[in-house]
């Protein structure tokens, strides 16, 4: 079987299918946002769904939000041009979700309100911990956001035909209408939508690779090693150092317990049990959508044509719509087009929500208000901060035009498992953690990250073409993440906080069982407790 030619291949042109299933998207997740924009009407609803979301809503939501435009494009192209290789990212990525289940989703969902900062300040001082968390948080989102926005503007600019600069521009507007008006009902909902899409279109894409080969993967594994050599099916071709395999794969695992749009998600559920069983459902629905894009990458390898692969898109990101029009057409090629669409406008969304609770619940309501601000006012400043946020969004998108925006994620990984994650652990986890402590090891986290990743061959020779690069990894996990851990226990050893140690128990049970923790029904029981009191104000961490 000899790989198809490109030759007369529709990407890059106005395609009618693509167009159109991208106007169905965009009016069905609008008229969501409308049904939504009525629902909310507090802060609560606004970051965190009034918590209303069940557990499987909530897990395809979650998977919705982790199954970006980087791994639908990204690793089919990977493994279509690293074969086996590919497989570590499908596999670092997903192993990170028992870190999350069994360490983070329950003692966050009982301890915590809109953001991460909630657990970690939850016994400390709340002004330095916060400034230090939203700073992490903002660095995170906003390189996040910059490779998902130039992402957009390459990917539309192909797959559409329309300019770089109108691309961004579409999905930084529809983005923002999502977020101000609708919160987090209408963002779950569309990535409810992007999840279903998504999985629904590679499943069908996969089918019909395999469907050539007698629905047989060993078939497909053969041809690959007819076509390339048995090298393909073995490792080392993408990743040969060790010691940059492990660092990468300490970034994707545990960047993923660090993520802010992601640990964002275990509150608007309503309980803890609810947060581990939506993180359940969404480790399996990513499980089996990693599985699928390694037979995508297989079959674009086989089918494509790594030469016409590369030859369309040198980092391989167009593998998947190209090995669409070659088993569907360009009806097919359409419909690939415009889920591929649709995973960016969600992730957008998503990070932009969470970039928003980090200005608004953190920043302004916990620093600036002292936590008096009255409801109103902070729904009003997480509005404002969105649309910011989402102005920001295309601004960089524009600026960052033409740049290698794999790096950015890489950094953002690196980041969130540097800066946010050491910092969560030890707070849930040790007595004798301190407020230095905290606000050292995610200043530590996130200035370590960003100084040697800019000093790193990815910065330093591909991207600024320098001969040799200060720091010889690629992705700096190995290092910053200890180190983060190991600043953060040293400065809490040097400086104590009777405090912080006293209300560790407190912590301890309240993440285990839940007890204490401020919930619907008895906020709602308050006013028939003493008729004559006063009314009491919203339960605040803050």
């Amino acid at each position: 079987m000899n790989p198809s030619s490109t030759t007369g291949s529709q990407l890059g042109q106005p395609n009618t299918t693509a167009i159109f299933f991208f106007l169905l998207f965009v009016g069905v997740t609008l008229a969501i946002t409308y049904w939504a924009a009525r629902k909310t009407k507090t802060t609560s609803e606004f970051f965190a769904a009034g918590g209303g979301v069940s557990a499987l809503q909530n897990g395809f939501a979650l998977a919705g939000d982790y199954m970006s435009a980087a791994s639908f494009l990204g690793i089919a192209g990977l493994v279509a041009l690293s074969g086996f290789d590919g497989l570590i990212y499908s596999v670092g990525w997903l192993v990170g979700w028992p870190v999350v289940t069994f360490l983070i989703a329950e003692p966050l969902r009982n301890l915590g309100k809109y953001t991460f900062a909630d657990v970690v300040a939850y016994r400390l001082q709340q002004t330095p911990v916060r400034l230090s968390a939203a700073l992490g948080t903002l660095t995170v989102v906003s390189f996040y956001l910059i490779a998902q926005m130039v992402g957009a503007g390459n990917l539309i600019h192909l797959l559409f035909g329309l300019s770089y600069e109108v691309a961004v521009v579409i999905v930084g507007g529809v983005m923002i209408l999502y977020v101000l008006f609708g919160g987090m009902i209408a963002t779950t909902w569309v990535q409810i939508v992007k999840a279903v899409l998504l999985l629904a279109g590679a499943s069908a894409l996969a089918g019909a690779v395999l469907y050539r080969f007698g629905f047989s993967p060993v078939a497909l594994f053969d041809e690959a090693s007819r076509q390339y050599g048995a090298q393909v099916l073995a490792p080392g071709t993408l990743v040969s150092n060790p010691v940059e395999t492990v660092s990468l794969g300490l970034a994707l695992m545990f960047g993923t317990a660090g993520l802010p749009h992601i640990l964002m998600r275990f509150y608007t559920v309503p309980d803890a049990k609810a947060a581990r069983s939506s993180v359940f459902y969404a480790t399996g629905l990513i499980g089996y959508f990693y599985l699928v894009t390694f037979i995508l990458g297989f079959g674009a390898a086989v089918l494509v044509g790594r030469q016409a692969i590369t030859g369309m898109d040198k980092g391989g990101n167009m593998a998947a719509p190209m090995l669409a029009e070659v088993v569907g057409g360009t009806g097919f090629l359409g419909f690939i087009s415009a889920v591929a669409f649709a995973t960016i406008l969600a992730v957008v969304a998503g990070l932009t929500l969470s970039g928003a609770a980090a200005l608004s619940h953190d920043l302004w309501s916990s620093v600036v208000r002292k936590g008096q601000a009255p409801e109103h006012e902070q729904l009003k400043v997480a509005r404002l901060a969105s649309l910011f946020l989402g102005v920001l969004a295309v601004v960089l998108g524009v600026v960052f035009k033409g740049q290698n925006v794999a790096f950015m994620v890489g950094l953002a990984f690196a980041i969130a498992a540097s800066a946010n994650f050491p910092a969560l652990l030890l707070s849930m986890a040790w007595q004798r953690f301190t407020t230095n402590g905290a606000v050292a090891s995610m200043l530590t986290g996130s200035v370590s990250a960003v100084l040697l990743i800019f000093l790193s061959p990815t910065v330093q020779i591909d991207l600024l073409k320098n001969t040799t690069a200060l720091f010889p990894l690629k992705n700096p996990g190995i290092i910053t993440m200890p180190l983060a851990f190991f600043v953060g226990i040293a400065v809490s050893l040097l400086f104590p906080e009777k405090e912080s140690s006293e209300r560790f128990a407190e912590v301890k049970h309240r993440m285990h069982v839940g007890a204490g923790k401020p919930a619907v029904a008895p906020v709602a029981q308050v006013p028939s407790v003493s008729p004559g009191a006063a009314p009491r104000p919203t339960a605040t961490k803050a």
